[in-house]
């Protein structure tokens, strides 16, 4: 636990507690809201509702909680996960639906590290111990192809590849409905969504985010668009097309219609991570991999080619 005092800065007069808390502490909202329910957050010496309004120079006594310890990579057997390439230096991976990249806080499903690890495969020791070798992720329902590093040299090229832009990343989606134009881009800043709740969102202030599209094939009710990134924020894809009005079939987090997704017989977003190419980290040489669409994601595709 930590005791932390402080004054309501000018910025916040005015502003709700919860709110204030999320931008004094990073926390999210729920978390703010827990502190507050739980006598943690003194306004002045006394208690206070997460609705009550803060004025300038009002003083705060804030218990935070003790960090978690680190989430460590334990190896653990992953089904389904496919090597489709492996050297010294770097190991090509298709990641199936429902694994996420590296162990995270409150994730107690399977790894694309854990599963590497349980099956014999070295991984690089840079960066944290939850997230060794890991140079990119896919959210725990897309899938598709991933690159991790197995030497020092491997991690560092990768990193600075990916930080330059110079990866190719190509995922196919399907949206709903037509976008207009069929080839575009969206470049709108991403951050978390104010509401504290895990989504993302185009935040005036946010990381700087492109997003190319284009339509490959049309069907009635959605559109199959190939998205290449120069960027690559968390739920990048995800965030900018629900934002031009076309989310991904059968994301509810992001507003899709879970009827059509259900007439598809879609349990998580239609995203694919298609292609990747790079540059080896030992000689330079372009590396190109691809990856067909999973079952799911094939069938939802032919029922709607059935209804055209």
């Amino acid at each position: 636990m930590g005791q932390r005092q402080v004054p309501v800065p000018e910025g916040l007069d005015g502003e709700r507690l919860d709110v204030a808390l999320t931008r004094l502490f990073g926390l999210s909202r729920g978390q703010a809201a827990d502190l507050i329910s739980s006598a943690a957050v003194l306004v002045g010496g006394r208690e206070a509702a997460k609705a009550d309004r803060l004025q300038a120079g009002d003083v705060l006594d804030v218990t935070l909680p003790a960090p978690a310890g680190p989430v460590t990579a334990a190896p653990q057997p992953v089904a389904g996960l496919t090597v489709v390439y492996e050297d010294d230096d770097i190991i090509v991976v298709d990641k199936p639906v429902g694994v996420v990249a590296h162990p995270t806080p409150g994730w107690s499903g399977p790894t694309v590290l854990q599963g590497l690890l349980a099956a014999g495969h070295t991984i690089a020791t840079s960066g944290a111990a939850e997230r060794q070798g890991i140079v990119h992720r896919l959210d725990a329902g897309t899938t598709g192809l991933m690159v991790v590093a197995k030497s020092e040299r491997g991690y560092s090229a990768l990193k600075r590849a990916f930080r330059d832009r110079e990866v190719d990343k190509r995922y196919h989606a399907l949206v709903q409905g037509h976008p207009d134009p069929l080839r575009g881009t969206v470049d709108a800043p991403i951050a978390r969504h104010p509401a504290g709740d895990g989504r993302f969102a185009v935040v005036a202030g946010g990381r700087p985010s492109v997003t190319h599209y284009e339509t490959l094939e049309a069907f009635r009710a959605a559109s199959l668009i190939e998205v290449e990134l120069e960027t690559g924020r968390t739920h990048q894809i995800r965030v900018h097309m629900a934002a031009i009005r076309h989310p991904c079939v059968g994301d509810r987090m992001y507003g899709a219609d879970p009827v059509l997704a259900a007439s598809l017989g879609l349990t998580r977003q239609w995203l694919h991570a298609v292609r990747l190419g790079f540059a080896h980290p030992a000689d330079g040489r372009r590396m190109e991999f691809s990856s067909p669409y999973p079952a799911d994601l094939t069938a939802a595709l032919e029922i709607l080619r059935s209804r055209a």
